[in-house]
Formats: C-alpha cells, sequence, structure tokens
C-alpha cells in the first residue's frame, strides 16, 4: 500500500509553488499524495508555513499544534514542518513543538524528501504537481528580495534576490501549457528586479514577450512589482501582446512621503504619481491592483487623511489594505516604538476600504453593458463562477453567470455583463460565445 502525504500550504502563492514542487517529488517516488485536504488516510503531514505577519504566524503556529496534537492521539504518524516561519524560528518551534518530528528551513526541499527515505530527482528539480485547477498555475520567477523596507522580514527569510533564467523558466512553462494550463500567473517578491542579478539589466520584458508566444497561453499577468527602479520595459509588452493581461499588482504601501521614508521604500509621492499616470498613459485600460499599509510606526493622522485622499485620487481599480505588525528583525521592529493603537490601525484599515469598496463599486457598475472575455474557474450553488482578464485568484472580484447555462471550466467565453454589487460582476453568455483562442 502506497504511503500517502497530505501537504499543508499556508501564506502566499509563492509558498504554493514550492509545496507543488515537493509534492511531486513525493509523487515520483511513489506517495500518494494530497493538498489540503482533511483525508484521515494521510498518516504523514508536511505543514509549509509563512512568516511574514503576526496573523500568519500565529496561523500557522496553531496548525502546526493542531497537527501536533493529532499525532499525540494516533491519527497521524509523523509531522513535519518547512517554509518560511521554521527558516525563521527553527529552534523555537523544536524546543516548543516537540512532536514535529522534522523541521526545515524554506529551501531544504532536497533534504525533507531525502529524511523520507526517498530520491530527490534533480530532473524534476522544476517539476509541479498542480494544485490549482488545471487552467491556471502560478510561475515563480525569482525569490528573495534585495530591498530593506523598515517593515518587511522577507528578506530574512528568503535572502538575497535571485532570478531563475529565462530559458528555465520558459522551459516550466512550455510543460505547464502542454498539460493544460492556460493562464500564467507570474508571482515574485519583487518583480521589478527580475533579472538583474542574472543579465545586468531587468529581464522582465523579454522574460514575459518570450512567454507570451507558447502556444496555448491565453492570459499572462503580472504580480508584485516595486515602483523603485521600475522597469518601464514591461510597458509596450503589456500594450500590444494581447494574451498579457492588462493587469499589474504593484503594491505601493503609503503616499505620505513621511510614511514612505520611515518605511524606507526609496519612492515618494511625486514620483510614485509620476509612475501611474505613465503606467495608465502607456497601457489604456489597465487595472492597477495594490496593497496599503496603515499603523506604520509614526503614521499621523493627517498622514492617514493624506493617504485617503491619495486612494480616491487615484482611484486603484483592485486595493487591499494591510496592518502593521511589529516584526522582530526588522528595521522598524528594532528602530521604532509600535505606537499605533492595535483599535486605531483597524479603524483605518476599514476606513481605506471603505473608500476603496464605493470606488470598486462605480467601477464595476461602468461594465454593464460590456461584453467581456472571461475564464470558467468552477462551478458553485447555482453560479459558474469567472474572472476577466483583471481579476486574479483569490484576491479579486469575480464574474457570477447563472449555471443554467451549461459551461465548461477552463474555458473562455465571452460574457455581456448585466449587473454588479460591489466588487464582482454578473453577467450572461448569450448568444454561446466560446472566446477566440490567443495562444
Amino acid at each position: 500500500m502506497k504511503k500517502k502525504i497530505n501537504v499543508i500550504s499556508l501564506g502566499c502563492s509563492k509558498n504554493l509553488v514550492d509545496s507543488e514542487l515537493f509534492l511531486a517529488q513525493m509523487a515520483a517516488n511513489g506517495y500518494s499524495v494530497s493538498h489540503n485536504s482533511d483525508d484521515s488516510k494521510a498518516r504523514i503531514v508536511a505543514i509549509n508555513t509563512c512568516g511574514f505577519i503576526g496573523d500568519a504566524k500565529e496561523e500557522s503556529v496553531n496548525t502546526i499544534l493542531g497537527y501536533a496534537d493529532a499525532k499525540k492521539r494516533g491519527i497521524i504518524d509523523k509531522l513535519y514542518v518547512f517554509g518560511c516561519l521554521s527558516e525563521r524560528y527553527k529552534d523555537d518551534l523544536q524546543t516548543e513543538i516537540p512532536e514535529v518530528d522534522g523541521i526545515y528551513g524554506k529551501f531544504q526541499i532536497r533534504k525533507m524528501v531525502e529524511d523520507l527515505n526517498a530520491d530527490y530527482k534533480m530532473s524534476l528539480s522544476r517539476k509541479r504537481y498542480l494544485t490549482t485547477p488545471s487552467h491556471f498555475a502560478y510561475l515563480k520567477i525569482s525569490e528573495g528580495c534585495n530591498r530593506t523596507c523598515s517593515y518587511c522580514a522577507i528578506p530574512k527569510m528568503t535572502g538575497k534576490h535571485k532570478s531563475v533564467s529565462i530559458e528555465n523558466l520558459i522551459t516550466e512553462a512550455k510543460g505547464l501549457a502542454e498539460s493544460g494550463v492556460k493562464e500564467l500567473l507570474i508571482i515574485a517578491q519583487d518583480l521589478s528586479d527580475y533579472g538583474r542579478d542574472i543579465y545586468k539589466e531587468s529581464g522582465l520584458a523579454r522574460l514575459i514577450e518570450e512567454l507570451s508566444q507558447i502556444e496555448g497561453i491565453e492570459w499572462i499577468k503580472l504580480h508584485y512589482a516595486y515602483p523603485a527602479n521600475f522597469p518601464f520595459e514591461i510597458l509596450p509588452v503589456m500594450r500590444e501582446k494581447p494574451n498579457v493581461a492588462k493587469y499589474l499588482d504593484i503594491a505601493l504601501q503609503h503616499c505620505s512621503n513621511n510614511i514612505l521614508s520611515l518605511m524606507r521604500r526609496n519612492v515618494t509621492k511625486e514620483s510614485t504619481i509620476k509612475l501611474l499616470d505613465r503606467i495608465r498613459e502607456e497601457v489604456p485600460g489597465i487595472h492597477l491592483r495594490t496593497t496599503m499599509l496603515v499603523g506604520h510606526p509614526g503614521e499621523t493622522d493627517e498622514d492617514f487623511e493624506e493617504l485617503k485622499d491619495f486612494v480616491r485620487q487615484m482611484r486603484f481599480e483592485r486595493l487591499g489594505v494591510f496592518i502593521y505588525s511589529h516584526e522582530d528583525g526588522t528595521i522598524a521592529g528594532e528602530l521604532y516604538e509600535d505606537n499605533i493603537p492595535a483599535e486605531v490601525k483597524q479603524a483605518r484599515a476599514d476606513e481605506l476600504m471603505a473608500i476603496q469598496q464605493q470606488i470598486a463599486a462605480e467601477i464595476s457598475a461602468a461594465k454593464i453593458g460590456q461584453t467581456i472575455k472571461v475564464v470558467i474557474d468552477r462551478l458553485e450553488g447555482d453560479y459558474f463562477i469567472g474572472r476577466t482578464e483583471y481579476d486574479s485568484p483569490e484576491v479579486d472580484g469575480e464574474v457570477l453567470i447563472s449555471a443554467t447555462t451549461k459551461l465548461t471550466i477552463g474555458n473562455y467565453y465571452m460574457a455581456k455583463i448585466t449587473s454588479t454589487d460591489d466588487f464582482d460582476l454578473y453577467g450572461e453568455i448569450y448568444p454561446y460565445i466560446l472566446a477566440p483562442a490567443i495562444g
């Protein structure tokens, strides 16, 4: 009987890719594998942890404790922990949770495979066991980060920025396309730095242009650009290549020059506005996703008012809000006092999201009557759930289409938008129209 291992992935999509690499190795060694499953037949559990902010750390620790208890009760036999939290707190985890059989850092997948008496296969080092729906996949193009943002512990866990070569990424992407993947979600801690360590200049535009030529790829979406040293060469590629989505996730965090300086972001409000104006001018119709961080030490009421006005002015199509978390080992954690009460941080986050909710509702309402290309992700209750090229899975809005229309999951259709709520769209496909293929 095959040994069965269940991998629990916590945190971001970059972690998910690491889990898929590990799962591929174990499957190649004859293991029966599952992902985020509650299947009690899996006697081995490996938890891929997140250590980004306080809430993520708490979720990771609670998940480990839950499975440690399951091991004590004989429900599972072995428990392994890897990823960002264990990269950062390995000694503490070993001391506090002795039920864990092995603790590994973010870059120790090979050792974990070998400790499970399996053979790490170099020929599969970029092969993945996909956990996403079969029509889309994440493509991680680099690891680590060279930035020194005050609030961020990620460089402590992932190290310096290290790009994957264009050649290796093209090979990986072609394999994904051959397996049926139609949408590539490009991810990195810092897209703006991609290729500078290998090619001594930004390689992002060249990479995306080559990816856009792969047969079968309908959409390519870019996630987590940094505003300083932004690679403007990518904009003509986004404008001219039909399967490069007019969508960019660029984390700005704030607009106040006071806070941007305290955050060590190496940009100003003025340079940020100039950047956003240029992106929108060079790529007409682009939808920008960003995140804002509230409650950073030193954020005054005036700074927050400035941020609210900035969000109203820039009218981001997509926006999320993080609450500052005081982290050990960060510049802010060492130099600043966490001097803003938790209730004030939460109130600011709620207020900013209320502003964004109104903006998103107005942007959504403007789409009523438009016919938009939509990919169908799943069937849920009375609706097929899809996305436009302006939406990424899990973080953005969706398109709901009545299940009375028979659609195929993973296919692309032209949908007429009939109504909206704040973040989601409702549409109909009538007459029945398949969207023309691009790749």
